[in-house]
Formats: structure tokens, sequence, C-alpha cells
């Protein structure tokens, strides 16, 4: 097995992530000082690198995704310019990709995800065949709703050439079987249906479950903490 990557960036203290988030702006579902005080509470026990999580009954992807931003790329606009995020037009369903039994979240309107890893090595892997490797390592996948909130405390997390697919979260059908769209995240070419205004911004998108990306890695985590 592979040697899962964890990109250098520093992760911000729990505290300020609950403050940038609440810059952000928060859902309805929840107050700036409930989640002031769930982060005091968290930061006590948090390992270094952890990230801060609204659950996605909370804050779903769909709420999420605008708040994602990255400078414009080039001359593509004005000095200090943003690309916000988006969900793809081919996704309005994305807020029914719920968790797998892999990434079971826990009973909490904010926890911490510990031990996150982009997967860079996994790079070129169908999600179909990191699943089972990362089960092995005692490693859960992410959902997308951690990996947006990931990207909102470190926007550099998407990179050219090295983004994230979110395999934690899938669609179960009708038939109760899984969709085979696959959640990821990765930077908009700004062709298509994304429009050249989406030029540089973080998108949210899928790719097939056994497809493989040379520019997708698998995310995954050690952990899921309330405590």
């Amino acid at each position: 097995m592979p040697q899962l990557s964890a990109p250098s960036a520093v992760m911000p203290s729990i505290n300020n992530q609950a403050e940038r988030l609440i810059t952000l702006g928060l859902p309805a579902a929840i107050t700036d000082e409930t989640l002031r005080r769930a982060a005091a509470r968290l930061a006590t026990s948090a390992p270094e690198g952890s990230l801060l999580v609204l659950h996605e009954r909370v804050a779903p992807a769909s709420d999420l995704a605008p708040l994602m931003s990255l400078p414009a790329p080039g001359r593509a606009g004005k000095a200090g310019e943003r690309r916000h995020g988006f969900v793809v037009t081919d996704m309005t369903d994305v807020d029914l990709f719920g968790p797998t039994p892999d990434a079971e979240l826990p009973n909490a309107d904010v926890y911490v995800v510990t031990g996150l890893q982009r997967g860079d090595e996994m790079q070129n892997w169908s999600p179909e065949e990191a699943e089972p490797t990362l089960r092995n390592a005692e490693r859960t996948p992410l959902t997308l709703t951690e990996g947006i909130h990931w990207a909102l405390q470190l926007p550099g997390i998407i990179e050219p050439g090295a983004c994230f697919m979110t395999i934690g979260s899938r669609l179960v059908k009708p038939n109760g079987k899984y969709d085979t769209r696959t959640p990821a995240l990765w930077i908009s070419g700004g062709t298509g249906r994304d429009g050249a205004e989406n030029k540089g911004a973080p998108k949210v998108g899928w790719c097939w479950w056994r497809n493989r990306h040379t520019w997708l890695g698998i995310a995954s985590a050690k952990a899921r903490v309330t405590h």
C-alpha cells in the first residue's frame, strides 16, 4: 500500500477555524456562539492539524460550496479578485449524497476530523480501488462537506494537478444501489457548462466510481471526534 500524503500547509487553530466560518457566513441552523462554544471545547483535545466541521445536516454542500474561493487566474480579473466555488449543473442533487458506512458521522452538529490526508499517492486510482485500501489502513474517506470545510480553511488544498475525490459521500438510488457518481473537488477550466466566468473557481463536481484520474487523489482522515 502506498503512503498516503499529508500536504504541508499549516491548519489554523480550532478556535481560529470557527472564526473563519463565522466570517464566511454560517447557515441559520447554528449560531455564532454555539459554534464558538463547541470549538473551544474541541480545541482542548484536538490534535494539531485537525479540521473543524459542521455536520452536513447543519451545513449542506450546496450552502458551503459558494463560500470557497481562489484567486482569479492570470489576467482574468483585477488584482485581489477571487473566483467563488460552485456545484456543477448536473449535480443539483448534491445534498442527497450522504455518508457511506466507511464514513460514519458522529451525532453532533460540530465535530473534528483528525489526520487529514489528500491522498496524492492515490492519484490515478479509481474510488473502487481506493475504498478497500483505505479500509485496510484503518482510515476513513472524507465526505464532500468535510472536503469543502478543508478548502474553506486552506483554499490552496485545491491546486492545479493535485485535487481530490471525497468518496465518503455517495447517493443511494431508489433501488437501494449506489449512484456511480462520486463527488470531487477541483478547479474549473471555465469550459462547457461551467462558463468562462468560473475559470479558476473551486468546483464541486463528480467522477465515475470506476474511473481513474491522474490529477485527483482520494482524501481521507484518521478519525472523527466530538470530545
